[in-house]
């Protein structure tokens, strides 16, 4: 039972925490200025947006891959622990993981440059959440069978792989229209880290073999990792007059550790009705030199526990046996800390488009500018209908990882607007999601909903995502 509870305790520490990321609902969906963010080419009909701050875009985002919290606790007549045993310890692979995000948009503001309108600029900031947990596989095998049954297995301490982090950003674009068929963006960023923890490309076993003094030899070799910043001093504020938050805005507000990044992306027509479209986000990295705390656990160690040799042992049973086997294995693999800087690049995500729009183009009723890099001034929405599809990938820990979605758009009026799409991607093959965006006035109000089969049955789903906010819109018609 303490193996089974271990386990669990493991799995529902990495469930824990709230990694991001695919948008595909909000990609190209261009009447909603927060499509800026996932790129900075993307089509701007707006004259200038405010969004409210705060509440302009908040979104968030949870999955498993593997299993589901309805797989463990389903009244089914399946025994708990054959259950654990079955789906956790030996159903899941070190590429299983736990995690998700949390975005929040606090402020976000665009105006068009009345010099050069084919410019529109774009500034703001944001906050994000973001963990993954990786499955430690072998580990979990560890735990819960011993290792009395499993000799010459070499545990993986490979398999040890986690990533969480909150931080602030700033950030600055620029969209230009180059050309009647395209158009460019870019955007610098700032980040402000708030706190970070990391432990990846970690090396090392863990493997009982047959002694030669006593029955098990065990044997460690281990060259591990965790590095962390922001943790320690919030952990020791106690003994500081400032209070946890004014520590965290502090540190959101370039009080953290910084680093430097940018977007890019684009908008090319390919004809009068396909359009593509292509994104490269996050490209930077984080210096981390402040209240940084590693550990470290590197070294070889080989034992086959207390060796007892009789008669001899009893003329010392007062020597403290247990506490010098401790000594010398720590001795041969030290757990160490240090505070030595070091750098986190962002996680990079590429996004890709492809839209074909469906009908008749909607009639021009008021002048343009003139100019081969004039701004339409016509109706901001050129086609009532379009479909496509949209590539989303994420460099992760363990590698690149992929979402496929094809879509559907329509228009009704000019007031609403609805987007249909299915993806498939590591969490669920059968993602289904809706969003919608209304218009009233100037007020623009929007929610993007992922994964809405899964709502049917909460606890058997393995992923969802809800984003909604509120803008100020003044459209570019006149």
């Amino acid at each position: 039972m303490i193996k089974i509870r271990l386990v669990l305790f493991t799995m529902l520490f990495s469930v824990a925490y709230l990694g991001a990321q695919n948008k595909q609902l909000l990609y190209d969906f261009y009447e909603i200025p927060q499509s800026l963010l996932i790129n900075p080419g993307v089509k701007t009909p707006y004259k200038w947006h405010a969004g409210i701050p705060a509440i302009s875009g908040i979104a968030v985002q949870a999955g498993t891959s593997g299993i589901t919290l309805n797989d463990l606790f389903a009244n089914d007549g399946i025994d708990f622990t054959d259950k654990v045993r079955d789906k956790v310890v030996n159903g899941l692979s070190q590429r299983d993981e736990f995690g998700g995000s949390l975005q929040l948009d606090i402020l976000n503001i665009g105006f068009r440059n009345a010099n050069r309108p084919e410019d529109y600029y774009s500034f703001g900031v944001y906050g994000e959440l973001s963990v993954t947990q990786y499955w430690p596989k072998d580990l979990a095998i560890l735990a819960f069978e011993g290792n009395a049954n499993n000799l010459n297995r070499r545990f993986s301490l490979s398999h040890l792989t986690t990533f969480g982090e909150g931080l602030s950003v700033f950030h600055f674009g620029i969209n230009r229209k180059v050309s009647d068929k395209l158009r460019l963006g870019a955007r610098g960023k700032i980040y402000s880290s708030i706190f970070e923890a990391k432990s990846k490309s970690n090396s090392g076993y863990f493997v009982t073999t047959q002694g030669q003094n006593n029955l098990l030899r065990n044997t460690l070799v281990a060259d591990v990792q965790l590095q962390t910043s922001g943790l320690n001093e919030s952990v020791e504020n106690e003994d500081s007059n400032e209070s946890i938050g004014s520590l965290l805005a502090r540190r959101a507000l370039f009080g953290g550790n910084l680093g430097l990044g940018f977007d890019v992306g684009f908008t090319y027509q390919l004809n009068e009705k396909t359009s593509i479209t292509g994104s490269l986000l996050d490209v930077g990295f984080i210096n981390h030199t402040k209240d940084v705390k590693n550990f470290t656990l590197e070294g070889t160690a080989s034992n086959e526990g207390i060796e007892i040799i009789l008669p001899e042992s009893f003329e010392d049973l007062n020597s403290d046996i247990w506490e010098n086997l401790i000594d010398d294995i720590e001795a041969q693999v030290p757990f160490e800390t240090n505070s030595d800087s070091y750098i986190t690049l962002r996680p990079i995500k590429l996004n890709a488009s492809i839209r074909y729009n469906i009908g008749e183009q909607k009639q021009k009723t008021e002048d343009c500018y003139c100019g081969i890099n004039g701004v339409e001034n016509n109706s901001p929405f050129d086609y009532k209908n379009a479909v496509g599809g949209h590539l989303f990938i994420i460099n992760k820990p363990k590698g690149p990882q992929a979402a496929l979605t094809a879509f559907y758009q329509t228009r009704i009026g000019n007031a609403l607007a609805l987007k249909a799409t299915y993806t498939a991607d590591k969490f669920t093959f059968t993602n289904i999601g809706l969003g919608l965006n209304f218009q009233a006035g100037p007020v623009n109000f929007y929610i993007l909903g992922d994964n809405l089969l899964g709502y049917r049955n909460i606890p058997d789903s393995n992923y969802a995502s809800l984003q909604f906010g509120f803008n100020i819109i003044s459209w570019n018609r006149n």
